[in-house]
């Protein structure tokens, strides 16, 4: 059985052709795929003007741009053109890191600890290679 979220979307027609257009998926899937207008325009091989007008939803890319966008992005043409089929989930409470966020941060801290350890390490190799120049 479906579940209503609290703002009467269901979670799986978030992206779907009623509530969301071309351009929005497009940009969602952008975003995701942490890429700007620009670096994506110049992937496709196209004038950042020409990606905002399609994000936009003010033009449309030819077939093969379609096909290279849903590469690129890593999504479905059928989720791009019409939000359904392999693309992306719905957006998470904002109020929550999404699980990837959480393991790059606990990642990113676990390197963190690694370096300063390291740090303290050559440090120490540095006293005793200077110690013994000095011998």
């Amino acid at each position: 059985m479906d579940m209503m979220a609290e703002d009467g979307f269901d979670d799986q027609d978030w992206f779907s052709e009623d509530t969301a257009t071309f351009g929005d998926r497009l940009a969602a899937a952008r975003g995701a795929a942490g890429l700007t207008q620009k670096a994506l325009a110049q992937r496709l091989g196209v004038k950042a003007g020409t990606l905002r007008n399609w994000e936009d939803d003010l033009s449309e890319p030819r077939a093969n741009r379609l096909s290279m966008l849903g590469g690129i992005l890593g999504v479905s043409l059928g989720w791009l053109l019409t939000g359904e089929g392999e693309g992306l989930d719905a957006p998470e409470d904002e109020g929550q890191p999404s699980p990837d966020v959480s393991a790059l941060v606990a990642d990113l801290r676990a390197v963190r600890v690694q370096m300063q350890q390291t740090s303290e390490r050559l440090a120490m190799l540095e006293k005793r290679l200077k110690a013994l120049g000095n011998t």
